[in-house]
C-alpha cells in the first residue's frame, strides 16, 4: 500500500507543471491586445493568482508531508488534504475556462460587428492566444479528472480510466504500473485541438468524450472563424 501511495504523492513535477501552466495562462490573458475580457483586464488574472498562490503553498506542504509520511493514517491525511487541493484547482480551472470562452465570444461578436480593429495582425495574435489558452485549460481538465485526478489516479483500476493511453495497451511488466503525467495530458489536449479528434489516446468515459468535444469545438471556432477572418483582412 505504501508503494501505491508513493507512486501518487511523490510525483511533484506534475503538480508544479500544472501550477506553471496556470501562470502561463495568466501571462497570456495579460497579453491580449483587444479588449476581450469581462470587466477590467486584470480581473481574471487577479482571481486566478488569488487561487494559484495558496494552491502552490498547499502543494509544497503536501510534498513535504509526503516525504515524512510513515503510517497509513499519515497517508490518509495527506490524501484528504490533496483532495481539497484538487477541488480548489477545479474551481480555478473552471474560472479560466469561463474567462477564455468569454474572450472568444467577445472576439467573435466584435468580428461580426466589424469592431475588432483594423489590424489583422492583432486578430491573429488574439486568436492564437485564445487557442493556446484553450489547450492549456483542457490539459488541466484532463489531468484533474482522469480516474479521479492526481490524488486517486494510481489507486483506481485501469478499467475505470477516462482515457486509454498507448502504454496502457501493452502487456509488459515495465509499463504495468505506468501512470500518465501532466505532459501526457498536455499532448492529448494539443493533438485534440489540432486534429479535432482523438489521435493515439482514446476517450473511454462520457466525461472524457464531452471534454474532448468541447475543446475541439472551441479550437475549430477559433481557427475556422477568427483566424480565417484575420487572414482575409491581411489579404
Amino acid at each position: 500500500m505504501r508503494h501505491q501511495h508513493a507512486v501518487i504523492h511523490h510525483r511533484a513535477l506534475d503538480f508544479w507543471l500544472a501550477r506553471a501552466a496556470v501562470l502561463v495562462i495568466i501571462c497570456l490573458q495579460l497579453l491580449v491586445i483587444n479588449d476581450l475580457s469581462f470587466g477590467p483586464r486584470w480581473l481574471a488574472p487577479a482571481l486566478e493568482a488569488a487561487l494559484l498562490v495558496p494552491l502552490s503553498v498547499a502543494t509544497a506542504w503536501t510534498q513535504v508531508a509526503t516525504q515524512k509520511a510513515v503510517e497509513e493514517e499519515h497517508w490518509y491525511l495527506v490524501g484528504r488534504f490533496r483532495v481539497m487541493i484538487r477541488r480548489t484547482a477545479l474551481v480555478m480551472t473552471g474560472v479560466v475556462s469561463v474567462m477564455n470562452c468569454g474572450s472568444l465570444v467577445l472576439l467573435v461578436r466584435a468580428l461580426l460587428a466589424g469592431h475588432a480593429g483594423s489590424s489583422g495582425q492583432t486578430l491573429l495574435v488574439d486568436a492564437l492566444n485564445i487557442w493556446l489558452t484553450n489547450i492549456i485549460v483542457f490539459a488541466l481538465w484532463f489531468w484533474s479528472t482522469d480516474r479521479g485526478g492526481p490524488p486517486t489516479c494510481g489507486l483506481v483500476k485501469r478499467a475505470h480510466a477516462d482515457f486509454l493511453f498507448p502504454q496502457m495497451t501493452l502487456d509488459d511488466r515495465e509499463v504495468r504500473d505506468w501512470l500518465p503525467g501532466f505532459v501526457d495530458y498536455f499532448f492529448l489536449a494539443f493533438t485534440n485541438a489540432t486534429a479535432f479528434s482523438p489521435t493515439d489516446t482514446l476517450p473511454l468515459s462520457q466525461r472524457a468524450k464531452l471534454l474532448m468535444m468541447a475543446e475541439a469545438m472551441i479550437s475549430l471556432l477559433t481557427i475556422a472563424l477568427v483566424a480565417a477572418r484575420a487572414v482575409n483582412i491581411l489579404a
